[in-house]
């Protein structure tokens, strides 16, 4: 059931797409996600039009998610649903994610643009549940970039937790926390 035959473009854009639809905006195509953000693949399938000029069927889907580099969304057990594995805006999806002891730093890539807002309310989650954190400083550089001149946060996630602050591991490898006071933000450098 692989396909092989899409272009990076087309991998990106129908990755962006599911973002969307499984992160922020399922009711845009009318579906529904449970309340761990799973999805009806067959659904999805039938409520999406054509994706650039790209119909979307099973097979892609299972290309995008296996060639996804950061690992954005799940297959389920069965094959019948996925669902993206963090970042969700929505407010119905809560992944249960268990209560985990982060590495001692953790890392922030965002904007030079945003660091004096940052400064002054620390970290927050904005239209998402979580803010995200990285363990590599290079996966913090990337997700800054999309933003602009990047600025790369250090986190004293290890004192956080010490103070009672909760951490969680996506499946991806990405970690979460609902906010960073800026007492933890240990310093950070523009790339």
């Amino acid at each position: 059931m692989k396909n092989t035959n899409l272009s990076k473009s087309q991998d990106k854009q129908i990755s962006k797409y599911l973002s969307y639809i499984l992160r922020h905006q399922p009711e845009s195509i009318a579906l529904q996600l449970d309340h761990e953000g799973w999805a009806n693949l067959q659904h999805l399938i039938l409520q999406s039009k054509n994706i650039g000029n790209m119909q979307l069927d099973l097979a892609t889907i299972y290309a995008v998610v296996e060639s996804n580099d950061k690992q954005r969304f799940q297959i389920s057990a069965d094959g019948l649903n996925i669902r993206a594995v963090q970042g969700h805006s929505n407010i119905n999806v809560d992944l249960n994610f268990v209560v985990k002891q982060p590495p001692d730093l953790l890392y922030h890539g965002t904007a030079t643009r945003f660091i004096e807002s940052i400064m002054a309310k620390g970290l927050i989650p904005m239209q998402r549940q979580y803010v995200h954190l990285s363990e590599q400083q290079y996966t913090a550089v990337q997700v800054g970039q999309r933003y602009g001149k990047v600025v790369i946060l250090k986190i004293d996630s290890q004192q956080m937790h010490a103070q009672g602050f909760q951490f969680f591991q996506a499946k991806n490898g990405v970690w979460l926390t609902r906010h960073v006071p800026i007492a933890f933000i240990d310093g950070y450098e523009v790339d």
